[in-house]
């Protein structure tokens, strides 16, 4: 089954018209597509089917649980599928069972270990400031951030283990499951615990991994499982140059 994977659009910003892959079988977005929603619409009537998983941009200046609901029936009226801490398995061509396990796995701050958490966590402070997302009534701070990240881990665990009848699967997370996926930008430092997290327990669960949220591309290995990221970014920071909207990724090429 070949993906044309796109991610961080930032279409409420951007402007870019995202093509068909004239070769895929399946769309996935893998989140921060557009904060305010509205070209979502792009997606509708798309050639192939779409898989969406939310980042953290969807939830701007919102409540983060209301935001869920909404942004699931916003994306099913469109024809979209939504992966929330869920999963789903499609049949390729071949007849071939994929198993895609969804989330958008928000980072928990250990990406450097339990140690350099509370760093992380002042760090991440910052991101969560500009959000300006709530939830329970209370801004959405890094101490939320990291319980709904603790407990979309679980669930991700929890899934990656289980056994059942399909051929291959597929991850798809907003969050990089590795470090191996910083910005070479930035290097490792404090603030890129809000962006990847140490997952990499996980990944023998699954045989590709895609993910978005860092403004850069990547493409490596960690054991067997391929870490892919098609991220677009901002163009006027320069994170655009080299994009590639067509890109797609074979999954059983990944196995």
């Amino acid at each position: 089954m070949r993906l044309q994977l796109l991610s961080d659009l930032h279409l409420e910003t951007e402007s870019y018209v995202p093509p068909p892959a004239p070769d895929a079988e399946l769309l996935v977005l893998a989140g921060d597509i557009d904060a305010s929603w509205r070209s979502l619409e792009l997606f509708r009537d798309w050639p192939v089917p779409v898989l969406f998983v939310p980042g953290n941009h969807e939830y701007d200046g919102r409540d983060v649980d209301e935001a869920r609901l909404a942004l699931r029936a916003h994306v099913q009226a469109l024809g979209l599928r939504m992966l929330d801490d869920e999963s789903v398995v499609i049949p390729d061509a071949q007849g071939r069972r994929v198993r895609f396990v969804g989330c958008t796995r928000w980072c928990d701050f250990d990406a450097f270990g339990p140690k350099e958490r509370e760093r992380a966590m002042r760090a991440g402070g910052y991101f969560q400031k500009v959000m300006q997302a709530t939830r329970h009534g209370e801004a959405f701070g890094v101490e939320a951030v990291r319980a709904l990240a603790l407990q979309q881990r679980a669930w991700l665990a929890e899934e990656l283990r289980r056994d059942g009848d399909w051929d291959a699967t597929v991850a798809i997370t907003h969050f990089a499951p590795s470090l191996k996926s910083a910005d070479p930008r930035y290097g490792r430092q404090p603030g890129t615990a809000s962006f990847c997290n140490d997952d990499e327990d996980l990944l023998p669960g699954a045989q590709l991994w895609l993910h978005g949220h860092l403004h850069c591309r990547h493409d490596y290995r960690l054991g067997a499982t391929r870490i892919v990221s098609n991220a677009r970014g901002h163009m006027k920071r320069g994170e655009a140059d080299g994009f590639d909207g067509l890109r797609t990724v074979d999954v059983f090429a990944a196995s």
